[in-house]
């Protein structure tokens, strides 16, 4: 049975000064994650910056991956589109190329109503591959509530919520009316944290982990966090959270995945520059960043 708990990372697409995808790069990112003790791996969502990329560099994208996690890690292909025909194709895609599970989002643009949404995430589930629900308001200018993402959940192979809401009341009803009524089933309802500053208070509440972030740069540290709490051990959690809180803040202070790219550029990872139309982050936002990352103690290359 595919394991929804812990950390996955929502991988960064590095790219070239030339705009163009850099393989070699991800690759190396990809290894990076798995030797520092990743959960899992979430490429093509949000922080892929899926919406520039064309299906050839995705493929490869998947491709990489695939090759490179296969049998350490799950693997969760971002195959969200606002076209619900789309969406069956990439997620068909997924499937064919090895993916543990799909990650589907909301429709964007479109705003589907409640009927849309079930039908929606039907299409994706008969695809025949686990899919986890991605909910992101900001992004998507539609919200799934908990008691449409109950009768969500009741559709064979909905496996779980990637829940971005910035939500914490809908997060926790999510996973009491959900996820606990299911926990000791043969099909658990898993929730995750779609927002790094949740990855405590969600745990607590009795969710399953985080797609995160940050751990493109501390996966280590991202892990560490994410285990401590689904532990139980919530004075080693509360240390972790607090030590990373203001990398998990400075993060988000331009629009993802711009300044997490930055930080990685500093770092000496492969990530280079976001592709248009995000831009290069400001100086007054790259002096937020650079303070968070010195305060979490990490060595800078440039």
């Amino acid at each position: 049975m595919l394991q929804l708990r812990g950390a996955f990372t929502a991988l960064v697409t590095p790219m070239r000064e030339s705009g163009d995808v850099d393989y070699e790069g991800f690759r190396r990112l990809v290894s990076f994650q798995i030797e520092e003790g990743i959960d899992g791996l979430v490429p093509l969502g949000t922080t892929g910056e899926t919406p520039t990329l064309d299906e050839d560099e995705e493929e490869k994208l998947i491709e990489i991956v695939m090759e490179e996690a296969k049998g350490k890690v799950p693997v969760i292909i971002g195959t969200g589109s606002n076209s619900t025909k789309h969406m069956v194709l990439y997620t068909e895609r997924a499937k064919k190329m090895g993916a543990d599970a799909a990650l589907v989002v909301t429709p964007y643009y479109n705003k589907p109503n409640d009927s849309g949404l079930i039908r929606h995430f039907e299409a994706a589930a008969a695809v025949g591959i686990p899919v986890v629900v991605y909910n992101i308001a900001s992004r998507t200018g539609r919200n799934i509530p908990a008691p449409l993402l109950e009768k969500i959940a009741r559709i064979p192979g909905i496996a779980g919520v990637k829940e971005a809401s910035g939500d914490l009341n809908q997060m926790g009803e999510v996973i009491g009316s959900i996820a606990i009524p299911r926990r000791e089933t043969d099909s658990p309802f898993r929730v995750l944290s779609g927002d790094d500053v949740f990855t405590l208070p969600l745990a607590a509440l009795g969710g399953d982990g985080v797609v995160s972030v940050i751990s493109n740069l501390v996966p280590r540290r991202v892990a560490a966090l994410t285990r401590a709490c689904l532990s139980g051990n919530y004075e080693e959690a509360r240390k972790l959270h607090y030590e990373l809180l203001p990398l998990a803040k400075a993060a988000f202070v331009e629009t993802n995945p711009a300044p997490i790219k930055a930080a990685m550029n500093w770092a000496g990872l492969p990530a280079g520059p976001a592709r248009l139309p995000l831009g290069p982050i400001s100086a007054a936002s790259g002096a937020v960043l650079r303070k968070a990352l010195e305060e979490l103690g990490l060595k800078l290359k440039n």
